[in-house]
């Protein structure tokens, strides 16, 4: 039997603190308004589009701020099972190698497990996401030119979450009967980067093929690196 979502979706298995938008603030409004719209029942299609008269850049700020939450969230309920011995490379799938690249420590694209990927990665976003300057929360002050081409970054970034916990771990998903939740927040999330064109569409064959195959039924031969 499923289990309940406040027993398996617990701040105890959160991978990292959530990211909280302030009370009072445009952001704190529009993520109350694309809350609410989600619980109401309407098609997700019709959920992720931009309100009549929002700032677009705001519109995404406050909905890559919740998909890194919410994945947050999805990641920590499996990484027990993610662990080095698991998964030494993170990838999707026997094709598709995910490799770390961040100009900081790594400046080459570089092999890492999964578990030491996800790490460098949630720590990677919430340092852009606590960036004033290009996140900015003040009233007033604009988001930097290339925001959107930033967005992407984190965005594509995310989706291979997606990748991983789907090929690798849906089996501890389904174990802990959180596939619907987990069903939910992916297609929320693939309709959002799809309404605005955010993440290139080569990004997404993982789990197209994988899907399409019966997971992995296709998938043989050489990888597919991505950073």
């Amino acid at each position: 039997m499923a289990l309940c979502l406040k027993q398996v979706f617990n701040k105890d298995k959160t991978f990292r603190p959530r990211k909280r938008f302030e009370l009072g603030t445009q952001r704190f409004e529009l993520y109350k308004k694309a809350q609410a719209s989600l619980k109401s029942g309407l098609d997700l299609k019709t959920v992720v589009q931009l309100p009549p008269g929002e700032n677009i850049n705001d519109w995404i700020a406050v909905h890559l701020v919740d998909f890194f939450n919410r994945i947050n969230l999805i990641y920590g309920t499996i990484s027990e099972f993610c662990t080095e011995k698991s998964c030494p490379i993170m990838s999707g799938g026997l094709k598709y190698e995910y490799r770390w690249q961040d100009d900081y420590r790594f400046k080459r694209p570089t092999k890492l497990s999964a578990p030491h990927y996800m790490c460098m990665l949630m720590d990677w976003i919430e340092t852009l996401i606590n960036n004033e300057n290009i996140f900015p929360t003040r009233i007033g002050v604009p988001f930097p030119k290339n925001f959107q081409q930033v967005c992407t970054k984190i965005l594509t970034r995310l989706f291979r979450v997606f990748v991983h916990v789907y090929i690798h771990h849906f089996d501890s998903i389904i174990s802990i009967g959180a596939e619907a939740h987990v069903n939910t927040c992916y297609k929320h999330f693939y309709y959002f980067i799809n309404e605005f064109s955010l993440v290139d569409q080569r990004e997404l064959e993982p789990l197209v093929r994988n899907i399409l195959s019966s997971f992995l039924l296709l998938n043989q031969g050489c990888q597919t690196q991505f950073h």
